[in-house]
């Protein structure tokens, strides 16, 4: 069964609107692992916004499921990695004022530096991914920079898919024949729900694990986050 991880930054986002401590960031990551979630994700930016470098440190000795962090691989986001030595460094080439991520790597452009950086990365003794989005040549190419695995960039197939299930999904089936072909391990994340989940994950092969933060979190204000975190776990349960 694909893996879920779930990213909290929503839950730091809602804490900082307010200052002090509620909600709970890490109250809210171990009783997403304890409903079932099998990943925590966060993704701090430089203005910390929502996670902070704190909460980074803070969640360490707390999770104990996988801890991906997600991050454009400035300096600093090298040196908290290794300071915190999570299961999976993913790399996203957000700029620092970035909303949200809206697009993957470019993988020839950038070949050399994500190299370097995933070579850094490795010696940690952390496992790599690089978000990216469907084109072949860019995915053959990520491969060649060591990384072991690409995280397809999903808010198109989100966009499209009440117009079109099928013509949705088809650039991903085949970006994940692409990735299997070069070795990588596939996961994929953003904008990915309860309305266009199952079918992804149906109809995507290789899928290791998705990444889920915005979605699931509004979800959970109606549905309560243990039930919600179960609703989602369905909808990866692929026979």
């Amino acid at each position: 069964m694909t893996r879920l991880s779930v990213n909290i930054n929503k839950i730091a986002t809602l804490r900082n609107a307010r200052g002090g401590n509620v909600p709970d960031l890490l109250k809210v990551a171990i009783d997403c692992e304890r409903f079932g979630a099998q990943g925590i994700t966060v993704h701090p930016r430089p203005d910390e916004r929502h996670i902070r470098m704190r909460d980074v440190y803070d969640l360490k000795p707390v999770v104990t499921t996988e801890f991906n962090i997600e991050g454009y691989p400035s300096k600093k986001f090298l040196q908290l990695i290794a300071d915190i030595r999570p299961a999976q460094a993913t790399l996203v080439p957000d700029p620092p004022n970035a909303l949200t991520s809206n697009a993957g790597w470019d993988t020839i452009k950038h070949a050399a530096f994500l190299k370097d950086v995933i070579a850094e990365i490795k010696s940690y003794g952390v496992r790599t991914s690089i978000f990216i989005g469907t084109d072949p040549d860019l995915i053959y190419r990520a491969a060649e920079t060591g990384t072991d695995r690409v995280e397809l960039y999903t808010e198109p197939y989100a966009a499209a898919f009440s117009a079109g299930r099928a013509k949705a999904v088809e650039p991903f089936v085949r970006a994940a024949e692409v990735a299997h072909q070069a070795g990588l391990g596939l996961n994929a994340g953003h904008d990915l729900s309860l309305d266009n989940l199952k079918y992804f994950a149906q109809r995507v092969p290789y899928l290791l694990e998705v990444s889920i933060g915005h979605a699931l979190i509004s979800d959970a204000l109606y549905f309560g986050l243990e039930n919600t975190i179960q609703l989602y776990l369905r909808e990866l349960q692929i026979h």
